[in-house]
């Protein structure tokens, strides 16, 4: 039986930039790095160093190699914020490319990208 979601796997070019985006954007903390010490190479971030589900960040370009005809598209992600206000203004602040706050049945929500124009959304959770 399935508990959580435990990794997201995001395929990226540039997984320095990609943590440095993460990083310094949007707070996130790296929790841990692997090298396979023959190209491969993991970042595991997250939110807080409590949370449940991580996002891997992956070499897009050896996984392809590694595992030909695995999908590599970006997931669709919905990230939560109880400062939704602040946040969508420290995002804009901070040069992300940032939509408009929407209002939907579910709540209100806008989405970013991050360095590789890969879209993201955020709902207010209060």
């Amino acid at each position: 039986m399935l508990t959580k979601v435990g990794q997201i796997m995001l395929y990226v070019n540039d997984q320095d930039e990609a943590v440095d985006f993460w990083t310094l954007k949007l707070g996130f903390r790296v929790i841990s790095e692997e090298d396979s010490g023959e190209g491969l190479r993991w970042i595991e971030i997250a939110p807080r160093e409590s949370a449940e589900t991580t996002i891997v960040l992956h070499n897009k370009d050896m996984v392809a190699k590694m595992s030909p005809g695995l999908n590599l598209d970006t997931p669709s992600l919905m990230f939560y914020s109880d400062h939704f206000d602040q946040l969508h203004s420290d995002l804009r602040s901070r040069k992300v490319t940032v939509g408009e706050i929407m209002n939907r049945p579910s709540g209100r929500v806008f989405n970013f990208a991050d360095n590789e124009d890969h879209y993201f959304a955020v709902m207010e959770k209060k």
